[in-house]
């Protein structure tokens, strides 16, 4: 059978493929050159580009993108007349944060506890290495029966938006009749899933000043406005008595009707620590897949070692807001910076700036593209269908290819399942999710070609 060549041929490459993830893991490409050198981050592109060349690619090329990273480009010629499918993963990691706190280096690929752990081993440095499986597979059994364009982005971690930018500069290169995004993940190791919808987001920075300076507390504490009592107050009018975010005339009570999310298990995923309650209502699917979210990402502030007895004459804040499907992110943008400023005290002085934004994404769930990959996944994961599931992270190019091209199918799959811990330290990928990923994404590309 087809199927059973394609999923012996990639069982074969398992060993090869743990050699090159660990070659590409050893890279330290954090698209952060303040932090990291800008060759780690060139050295891994050039990694992907020379795999591409070894698999036939053809206009190889290193994009140099307008956030000062690169893109790696590449097109695998198919049959004449068949669909062409853009193949999307990124090479780009997040920084490892604390190196004394992983078991193991962060950047080199260790097999512990049957899983491999590295930063960018799931997220999504594996992406790539889950692309070129399977396509070596099809190679294997009659050849790639679709023309393929593959494209790793640079920057996705940093989301300054390099490749966005350039795909809409050069709307014909990426252009293709479906996409797979290789940087989602199963709900759970072992149950095949897609992401069919991403929350967007905003980041606002917010800037309150009360004072001309700061000033001793005994002499003058108890009349003279405190910037960081205000900002405290600023913040918390961001969330209800239960922990919901409420942004005035911002819309929360939507619900989420696909795959559920256990609340025993969201709390070990979580590592929710005993006695502390979850925030929010509804069921946890619709808390993190259908709802907006609010998340202090920080606080400009004394530090607690050798503060000093002062009323703060100024503090700031900079806010993220996860924005649902169905929402428009601009609009939430003006929301939330509406309510920072109407619910600011005392008459002091506050200042908004939008720092960063991305809309929200939601996928045709009925599409040719959708049905070829629930074959795929039958056959990939047996006895399991393929369920549908959201994500409340945002991957902003979905929104940029969905606007280019509304006529392709977008699906979201990968690597990332809960203990692959990405963006944490002591990130892993399970070998065996690599492996069944590899043999869907393979079957996927034959029944898409016949669809």
């Amino acid at each position: 059978m087809p199927s059973q060549q394609i999923a012996e041929t990639v069982s074969s490459l398992m060993p090869r493929a743990q050699a090159e993830l660990a070659e590409l893991v050893a890279f330290k490409s954090v698209a952060d050159f303040a932090q990291f050198p800008k060759s780690e981050s060139e050295a891994a592109a050039n990694w992907v580009a020379d795999a591409l060349r070894a698999e036939g690619f053809q206009d190889v090329a290193l994009l140099d993108t307008p956030d000062g990273t690169q893109s790696v480009y590449g097109f695998l010629p198919g049959p004449e007349g068949a669909p062409t499918v853009l193949l999307y993963a990124h090479y780009d990691v997040q920084p490892p944060l604390d190196e004394a706190a992983w078991q193991t280096p962060p950047f080199e690929l260790v097999e512990r506890d049957g899983r491999w752990y590295g930063r960018g081993s799931a997220d999504c440095k594996g992406g790539v290495i889950m692309h070129l499986l399977a396509l070596r597979a099809l190679k294997a059994d009659g050849g790639v029966p679709v023309n393929v364009k593959f494209i790793a982005e640079g920057s996705e971690e940093q989301g300054t938006g390099g490749l966005e930018k350039y795909a809409e500069a050069h709307p014909e290169l990426l252009k293709s009749d479906s996409i797979v995004i290789g940087d989602s993940g199963n709900f759970r190791v072992g149950l095949p899933t897609v992401t069919s919808t991403l929350r967007g987001m905003t980041l606002v920075r917010v800037e309150i000043d009360t004072l001309e300076g700061n000033l001793h507390s005994g002499q003058f504490g108890g009349a003279a406005p405190d910037a960081l009592g205000a900002l405290i107050r600023v913040l918390d009018s961001l969330r209800a008595e239960d922990g919901s975010t409420t942004v005035d005339g911002l819309d929360g009570g939507q619900t989420w009707d696909g795959l559920q999310y256990d609340e025993g298990d969201f709390r070990k995923d979580a590592k929710v620590l005993d006695g502390v309650g979850l925030i929010g209502d509804g069921t946890v699917a619709d808390r993190i897949w259908a709802r907006p979210a609010v998340t202090v990402l920080g606080i400009d502030c004394p530090p607690v070692v050798g503060a000093t007895p002062s009323v703060q004459a100024g503090a700031r804040a900079l806010i993220s807001l996860r924005v649902p499907p169905g929402a428009d992110a601009a609009e939430a943008t003006k929301l939330l910076r509406a309510h920072l400023e109407a619910h600011t005290p005392w008459g002091a002085r506050v200042r908004t700036e939008q720092i960063g934004q991305g809309q929200p994404f939601r996928a045709d769930t009925a599409s040719p593209a959708y049905t070829a990959m629930a074959e795929a996944m039958r056959i990939a994961y047996p006895g399991e269908e393929m369920q549908y599931a959201g994500q409340g992270g945002s991957i902003p190019l979905c929104n940029t290819l969905n606007a280019l091209y509304p006529e392709a199918e977008i699906l979201l799959i990968g690597l990332s399942e809960p203990q692959a811990q990405i963006h944490a330290v002591n990130e892993s990928v399970s070998p065996e999710e690599l492996e069944r990923l590899s043999v869907t994404e393979a079957l996927f590309l034959q029944k898409y070609a016949t669809s």
